[in-house]
This record gives structure tokens, sequence and C-alpha cells, in this order.
């Protein structure tokens, strides 16, 4: 992009002062200055003036599990269809790695943190292990995309190839950096991080799509002749990828999405929960859960909105490209680090404002059917959110060692 085309789209948004220090940067800067504004997506800033309008929900009522009775019941022919569908190379696998260990006190990507306690044992190591019990099984290695961020890929790349992939076939392993959103002010104004340098954030975990598609990645989907991708989260130590059992019952309801649930643990548990909205399926928020929804009950009696998502979904990629682009914005209020107007960086101690965000429970509600399929949570959910406590590693270790894996 040109100096001059710069002006003209900043122009257009309103955007002209995030050229202000351009004269005092390098060429190299410079470059990099202007390669971020032609990427940058600019229109999701008009959003704000209509900012009240986009997080209205429609009329929530409950959608039905299908739970691990029945799941039971038919399991050898769930899974039957499943291994034939992986065999055939219909199954891909997304892994959502764009996250940094912050929390767990590291400053490396999630996945390299190191969960072990007589050895080395790696988050990434962990859920690659599980993947390999399902290949393993079924004879075919199934392609692995890899989602890193702009913070945390070259680091991720280099980490998995020094571990050989922990024995995965690496020609099936493919890496893509998810796409970044710009961070403003309450009035839409783009926040300056450095002189040469837009504030942005990840487009949230509904973007994953949208990135795999423009970093080329839908070519080898299609050349493969894939079918569906399970996206899953990286902090889920526990959790089945490309599970035979959830990929065969999916496609044997004739549903275009499948999503991994637990039973809740308590009624105002923090997950968010299946549903339908509008006679569509989605997901309700735990702080959007009412009273009377967490009381209320189904013709079993048992609690209406008992089942918590654990970020692991099966997706048509027929019905995803349907829904390319079509994914309304969710505005965050957040603490932004910018550069104020005498060019130094405040770090707030307060939210200054928004973030722009697609979310997965959009990509659920723009698809016609779902199945909610209930895992064991002792089996598949160990999420590692924080060093110590609830949903942290030591909670995870201990759901580990339970489950036969030596740590």
């Amino acid at each position: 992009m040109t100096i001059e085309a710069a002006k003209e789209k900043l122009k257009k948004y309103g955007q002209e002062h995030l050229l202000k220090y351009y004269e005092e940067l390098s060429a190299e800067e410079q470059v990099a200055l202007l390669t971020q504004i032609d990427e940058t997506d600019m229109t999701v800033l008009s959003s704000v003036s209509h900012k009240s309008e986009l997080s209205k929900k429609g009329r929530i009522t409950p959608l039905a599990a299908m739970e691990l009775s029945e799941i039971e019941k038919n399991r050898d022919s769930f899974k039957n269809i499943g291994l034939t569908a992986i065999r055939d190379g219909k199954v891909g696998a997304v892994l959502l790695a764009g996250g940094m260990g912050t929390r767990l006190g590291s400053d490396d990507p999630k996945g390299m943190y190191n969960i072990g306690v007589t050895k080395k044992l790696y988050i990434f190591e962990c859920l690659i292990n599980n993947l390999m019990e399902v290949t393993n099984e079924a004879g075919k290695p199934v392609h692995l995309f890899v989602m890193t961020s702009d913070k945390n890929n070259d680091k991720t790349v280099k980490f998995l190839n020094e571990h050989k992939f922990f024995g995965y076939d690496e020609n099936y392993v493919h890496f893509f950096k998810q796409e970044m959103a710009p961070a403003s002010d309450y009035n839409g104004r783009i926040y300056l991080e450095e002189k040469g340098k837009l504030s942005t954030s990840p487009n949230g975990n509904g973007g994953w799509f949208i990135s795999l598609k423009n970093a080329g990645l839908l070519d080898i989907v299609k050349k493969e002749g894939i079918e569906w991708l399970n996206i899953f989260a990286v902090d889920n130590v526990l959790q089945r990828i490309a599970d035979p059992v959830f990929v065969g019952a999916t496609i044997s309801k004739d549903c275009v999405v499948g999503a991994k649930v637990v039973r809740k643990a308590a009624p105002d548990e923090k997950v968010g929960v299946m549903c339908l909205e509008d006679g569509k399926p989605s997901i309700v928020e735990y702080y959007e859960l009412t009273e009377e929804l967490m009381n209320a009950k189904n013709e079993k009696g048992d609690p209406a909105y008992n089942f918590g998502v654990i970020l692991n979904y099966l997706f048509s990629v027929q019905a995803l490209e349907k829904l390319m682009g079509n994914l309304p914005l969710h505005i965050v209020e957040k603490k932004i680090p910018y550069l104020d107007e005498s060019g130094r960086l405040v770090k707030p101690e307060e939210p200054n404002g928004y973030k722009f965000e697609n979310l997965v429970l959009d990509m659920i509600h723009k698809m016609d059917s779902c199945l909610p399929f209930e895992v064991v949570r002792e089996k598949e959910f160990a999420p590692i959110k924080n060093k110590t406590g609830v949903d942290s590693v030591d909670s995870a270790r201990e759901l580990l060692k339970k489950n036969g894996v030596e740590l």
C-alpha cells in the first residue's frame, strides 16, 4: 500500500491520526505500518454507534442433548460411521492455539506449558497424544490445522518442529495465524500501541474459519475432500479429538454441527449452555442465564439448561462456506494499552475502549441443526485456565492421573 492509498483509506474511516508519527519511522517501520493499515478491516468501527443493538438475545428455549445412555446404546454404530469418515479422509481438526500462558505465569504460548511432575508433559503433547489414539485406531492421520496468533506463531511453530510434532505426521500439520481486529476508544478511534503499530486484538474464537480461508488453507480442505472440521481449544488436556463416536452421531443424526457438552456441576457454573434462540440452535452464556432459566425443568424433571459447552465442535465444511462473512459482531469493553498525545505508552487500570470479535456461538446460531453430545466430565473435561484452584494445572493433573496418564 502506498502512503497516498493509506491516507485515502484512513480519511474514509476518520482515522488520519494513525499516520501522526509516520515521518519519524524507519523505512522498514513505514512499510509495516502501511501494510497493517491495508490489512485492517475498519468497517467494524461503525458498529460502535449502534452497540446496544448488537447484544440483543432472542427468545431462549431448551435444546435436548443426546445423553450418555443413548450414546452407549448406539456406540458401535456411531463409531463405525465415524471411523469410516476418518479413513475416507473426510474429517479434519482445528486447534485454536493463539493464547499465551500468562495466567499460568509463563511468557510462552499456552500449549508449551509443561504440566508433567516426574517428566515433561506439555499441553500440546497431551492433545496430540489424544488425537493419535484415534488416528492409530483408524489407521490414518487426519489433517490438523493449528491456529496461532501474531504473538505466539513463531514460538509455536519452532516448538512443535523441535519436538517433531510429538510423533504426529508433520505432512498433516498446517499452521495459520488468526486475523486481528482493531482496538479503539469509545468513539471508534483506533489506538496506536506504538508509533508505527495499530492496537489490535484477535478477532474472537468465531474468526477461525475466515482466518483459515484467508491463509489459503481452505484449498487444502477442498483438495483433500475434508467434509467435517473438529475445532477444539488448546486448554482442555483430556478432550477427545476427531472422536469417531461423536463424528458418527453427528452424521447419523443429519446435523450440520455437533457440540460436545458436559452436565453442569452446579446451576450457576460458569459455562455457556446449549439452547434454542428463536427456534435455532444457540448458546446462552452463563452471565446471561436468569434465575428463571437456571431453575427451569424439562419434561423429565431435570434442569432444562443443564449441558455446558466445552469448546469442542464438529462443523460441516459445506455449511461453514455458506456462512462466510455473515457473522454478527461482538463489541467487548477492555483495557487497551495506547500512546497518549505526547507519544508515551499508557497501560490503563480500567477499561478504556473496545475490541471487536466474532464468536463460535454465532456460527452455531446460523446453522440449521446442532447435536449437543454429552461426554463424561471426568473423562473429557480438564481445562487449564488458572495456575491453582478451579480449572487449574492442579485440577487437570488430578484428572489426568485418574485417566491413567503418567505425569
